[in-house]
């Protein structure tokens, strides 16, 4: 009975970091793929690998050196970008590929950590414990909470940055918070899905949400909801057959997204009549052109 007891405490544990980080990576997923900071992302999943692997050696948490990691790789992008004038691609490449490099050196000097390395790269969600879940639930708070507050000056300095600084708002300003957002949710989804799958959590919701609605503030709703499903669908697909529950995961996420473009591409032809009839309206078209006209 205790055995039973600890396994479904055990499974429930991943289970609500599923729901969270699933939830986490839809909502800030929106701000990543409106405000094109998709790259930026890459470059940090996969940068923080290092961070992952010093905090092993050190005895200290993952999560630790995950965060300590990831703002100091920020605060090199942005110096890249702001003092030495390169462009924020050049600047996410030079992180992401040294950043990386330097997680393998590590890994090659260790032989003999005390935990795979594929746990960093891929996550093990059903390893998580009690402060990886907190620290998930705490950042959706805070996401939820700076994104109601500044919903405003999110959606004018996203589909109009000039206007924005022309109105007298300062650009940086709001560029950080959201930088504060992704960095903080990377470190989150490290644990769970791990450095390489982090971004394909992070885009394929808020993509599939981009299908299914027509706004900011309908995609910021349906985003979180298909993170958190999939989430769940991938741990129970990893609890029912024998594939690793972060892989899982993020092929639910990139199932939805297909089903979600497939849906919106059915719903497009119905609401024109369906192939035929689009087939026939251009042929109408064309017959009507001047140009045929001229012809005839």
């Amino acid at each position: 009975m205790n055995v039973l007891t600890d396994a479904i405490g055990f499974f429930g544990q991943a289970l609500v970091e599923a729901v969270l980080v699933g939830a986490l990576a839809g909502l800030v997923g929106v701000l990543v793929v409106l405000r094109k900071r998709t790259f930026f992302a890459t470059a940090l999943t996969h940068a923080t690998f290092p961070g992952g692997i010093i905090a092993v050696l050190l005895g200290w948490n993952v999560l630790i050196g995950n965060a300590i990691f990831a703002v100091v790789l920020t605060l090199v992008m942005l110096a890249l970008t702001t003092w030495f004038r390169q462009r924020a691609a050049v600047a996410s490449g030079v992180v992401l590929t040294g950043g990386f490099a330097l997680g393998t050196v590590l890994t090659g000097l260790n032989p003999s950590l005390p935990i795979r390395v594929q746990t960093f790269l891929t996550g093990s969600i059903l390893a998580v414990d009690l402060p990886d879940v907190q620290f998930a639930g705490i950042l959706l708070v805070i996401s939820i909470s700076a994104i109601v507050l500044l919903r405003r000056q999110l959606l004018f300095s996203t589909f109009d940055p000039a206007g924005y600084e022309a109105a007298g708002f300062r650009g940086w300003r709001i560029d950080a918070v959201v930088l504060v957002l992704i960095t903080a949710t990377v470190v989150a989804l490290m644990p769970a899905v791990g450095a390489i799958l982090a971004i394909a959590l992070l885009a394929a919701p808020a993509l599939a949400a981009a299908q299914l609605t027509v706004s900011m503030r309908g995609m910021l709703f349906v985003a979180p909801i298909l993170g958190a499903a999939s989430g769940v669908v991938g741990l129970l697909i990893s609890a029912r057959w024998p594939v690793p529950a972060g892989p899982a995961i993020v092929l639910s996420a990139t199932g939805i997204l297909l089903v979600s473009w497939g849906l919106r591409r059915t719903l497009g032809l119905m609401r024109r009549g369906g192939p035929n009839a689009a087939s026939a309206r251009s042929a109408r078209t064309r017959a009507d052109s001047p140009r045929a006209s001229t012809s005839r």
